[in-house]
């Protein structure tokens, strides 16, 4: 078996290499356009035992790369691409642990023609917001959730579009092989159509259906674990789980609406902490509403805009397999819809959705009272379910409360600038529910924070950055103090301080008591499409998001190299 999948490998590699021979040797005769793209991350791992800087990579490896090539070449009507992935000693997968392998990671072909469009091999796609359905990737946190199959798309009118799939999702928690392919079947089928009514209502609508299908080896392994409980709680496993989704959006003028509801029928899930598996159908409902108005006033430079939502989910876990857990086969896309901060100290504390049970909200207001100064306001609160909760109530899980002004200073008679930023956050954070930590209490904190830019030249610039975390929970209060220099479109500096300077440490941290300091110095530099960085880097353990999806990652203390660049 070891000879045939090294076989199959050079197979592989050896297709990826010629495909890319062809690609250039076409791109020469000018019949086709080749395009592509490069991204690696190195680090070079320092052990620090004070921050909990002692996963495997640092007691091992000491050093990592993840990287990514992309090619793509397209001609009359036909696209292939290819990708291929490397991973060698990489946490990127598992923060805990290390993965190493390469290989071609994704690979695809599409034909276009008329109104129809074919592909075959490795695809992302979504239904709608993706609540029902989304193959994507974001190597920030290490997920790829590609399908590989075949997709059809068909245009039938300018306002009626449909799309259909058949395919199975990268990876396989049986065997752990990043390269290889879940056994479970994913299908699904969505119809979208758009209209106008007069000249100021849009109106959209849309409508999906998915179902997937268990393979054997998980049915039988579910068989004889419900085998083992109690008769009472025992249930009869199924083949095949079916989820639909009905949503539709309507603009009139200055306001908008967004609505959708999702169901999945019965199948076996998995309690939060895998010890016990029933049987449930879910559902999702979301809508959201905006009004934004502009030219207001007087001098019409007034403008405002509100944005509210909420979302109810229940026993929406929607999964190849009910034995994955955390970032592992997830079929639907169950984005936070709390704010997503962009400032370390800010977006320290975030909001993990939970799959089984829960209710939020969250709105935006924005107030531009004159040209140069806006006002921000949000306010975001998740709890579960009743059901969920406890002595039958609602267990509260996160709020937050953020206020901000943004105020640009006229220019001077030399064309230089002062812009302002501050505001304050306040965070409620269920620490034992989002990172699993029985028994840690819950963290209220507050946050000041401001940022000072001066942009003196035309392309140069210096920007201050600081916050100040305060909090008697978790690992205690924290400053952070960031200082950049900016010399576009080449050169970026930056030289920075974090410090817990109110430590503070339950039973069972990895944290060493006493105040830490968590430095960071960071270069950049850009030439034409390519970008090279270079930083050291000490972070704190926490929870790290992106697109509104969160794992909880261990600190690192480090060097981390990084090129990015397209061709």
């Amino acid at each position: 078996m070891q000879k045939k999948h090294k076989m199959k490998l050079k197979l592989l590699i050896t297709g990826f290499f010629l495909f890319v021979g062809i690609s250039v040797h076409a791109q020469q005769n000018e019949s086709g356009t080749f395009t592509g793209n490069f991204q690696t991350f190195a680090n070079f791992y320092e052990q620090d035992d004070r921050i909990g800087a002692n996963t495997e990579v640092y007691k091992k490896a000491k050093s990592s790369l993840d990287a990514w090539l992309f090619l793509n070449y397209e001609f009359k009507g036909f696209s292939f691409a290819a990708r291929f992935d490397g991973f060698q000693n990489s946490p990127l997968l598992d923060p805990q642990g290390m993965f190493s392998k390469q290989g071609i990671g994704f690979w695809q072909v599409t034909k276009a023609f008329d109104n129809y469009q074919i592909t075959a091999g490795y695809f992302y796609e979504q239904f709608g917001s993706g609540m029902l359905f989304r193959a994507y990737e974001d190597r920030n946190i290490g997920i790829d959730f590609a399908l590989q199959g075949v997709r059809v798309k068909a245009n039938l009118t300018d306002k009626l579009k449909l799309k259909g799939f058949s395919g199975q999702q990268k990876g396989s928690y049986l065997t752990g092989d990043r390269f290889g392919v879940a056994p479970q079947v994913i299908s699904g089928l969505n119809a979208e159509y758009r209209t106008k009514f007069g000249s100021l209502i849009n109106y959209e609508v849309g409508a999906s259906a998915v179902n997937r299908v268990l393979d054997n080896a998980t049915m039988n392994r579910l068989v004889n674990d419900i085998n083992a409980y109690p008769v009472n709680e025992r249930f009869l496993p199924k083949y095949n789980v079916y989820g639909f989704n009905f949503y539709n959006t309507i603009s009139i003028k200055d306001f908008s609406f967004y609505g959708e509801y999702n169901y999945k029928s019965a199948e076996a899930m998995a309690t939060p902490d895998g010890s016990r598996l029933f049987s449930s159908d879910g559902n999702i409902l979301f809508t959201s509403a905006s009004y934004s108005k502009g030219r207001m006033g007087k001098n019409k430079q007034m403008s405002f805009g509100v944005n509210a939502q909420y979302k109810r989910i229940e026993n929406f876990s929607f999964r190849t397999s009910p034995y994955e857990s955390l970032l592992n086969g997830m079929i639907a896309y169950l984005p936070s819809i709390t704010k997503q901060n962009t400032y370390r100290l800010l977006a320290r504390y975030n909001s993990v959705v939970q799959e089984l049970g829960e209710q939020a909200y969250q709105a935006d207001f924005v107030f531009t009272p004159k040209r140069g100064t806006t006002l921000l306001f949000n306010i975001s609160h998740v709890e579960s379910l009743k059901a969920n909760g406890i002595n039958g109530k609602p267990e509260r899980l996160f709020d937050e409360l953020y206020a901000e002004i943004q105020h640009k200073f006229k220019k001077d008679s030399k064309g230089r600038q002062f812009a302002f930023k501050g505001g304050v956050q306040t965070i409620f954070y269920n620490q034992d529910r989002y990172e699993i930590k029985p028994g840690y209490d819950n963290v209220y904190a507050i946050t000041p924070f401001g940022e000072l830019t001066w942009k003196y030249k035309r392309s140069k610039s210096l920007r201050l950055e600081t916050q100040v975390l305060e909090t008697k929970q978790d690992l205690g209060s924290f400053v952070n103090v960031i200082l950049e220099w900016n010399l576009a479109p080449k050169w970026s500096f930056a030289i920075g301080d974090m410090v817990n300077h109110k430590p503070n440490r339950q039973d069972g941290s990895p944290v060493s008591d006493e105040i830490i300091h968590y430095y960071s110095v960071f270069s950049s530099y850009t030439k034409a499409s390519t970008q090279f960085t270079l930083a050291y880097i000490k972070q704190v353990e926490g929870v790290n998001c992106t697109g509104g999806i969160c794992r909880v990652e261990p600190a690192f203390s480090g060097l981390r190299f990084t090129i990015n660049t397209a061709f």
